[in-house]
């Protein structure tokens, strides 16, 4: 199997909101695996359908404990705050501080085609928050303020023939 080619910011399908899957069926079975064959090729521990460029609701997630593919995933619950930096295979080379729920509660379909709720706390509960806000168009630059974000762009966006870039 490769990889898929993962969409880079700012590639309009990242800002897109992503379409209710009906069913679970072997064609959503089959992009489930493709996607966290893609995330862990590239080294990541979360992946959603439109960083490959499908605009669906799917995504993968696996921190070390196994595998978690969702359709539809809500977040149903939020409980506590933490602050930590993070990245995205979207933008490589960003990191941003995102103040997210420690605890979430969320519902979804998994690949057996079942509707399940998921308890996930710290590092999962953040990785699963960071990919259903990829769900919504929402990344996570959109978590920082106009001055860091004016430098992001600077330094991290410029165009590689400005000339008035580094002034």
């Amino acid at each position: 199997m490769e990889p898929l080619e993962i969409k880079k910011y700012p590639d309009s399908v990242l800002r897109k909101k992503c379409i209710v899957v009906e069913r679970i069926t072997e064609t959503e079975v089959q992009l489930f695996e493709e996607m966290l064959f893609t995330m862990r090729h590239f080294a990541g521990i979360g992946l959603a359908a439109p960083q490959i460029g499908i605009t669906r609701n799917m995504v993968v997630a696996d921190i070390g404990e196994g595998p978690i593919m969702l359709a539809n995933p809500k977040i149903l619950n939020l409980r506590g705050a933490e602050k930590m930096e993070e990245g995205c295979l979207s933008i490589p080379g960003v990191e941003v501080v995102v103040e997210r729920a420690d605890e979430i509660m969320i519902s979804g379909l998994n690949e057996k085609d079942e509707a399940i709720k998921l308890k996930a706390r710290g590092l999962l509960a953040r990785v699963l928050q960071h990919e259903i806000d990829h769900l919504q168009g929402k990344l996570i630059i959109d978590y920082v303020g106009l001055l860091e974000k004016m430098m992001l762009f600077k330094f991290k966006f410029k165009k590689p023939n400005d000339k008035y870039a580094n002034l």
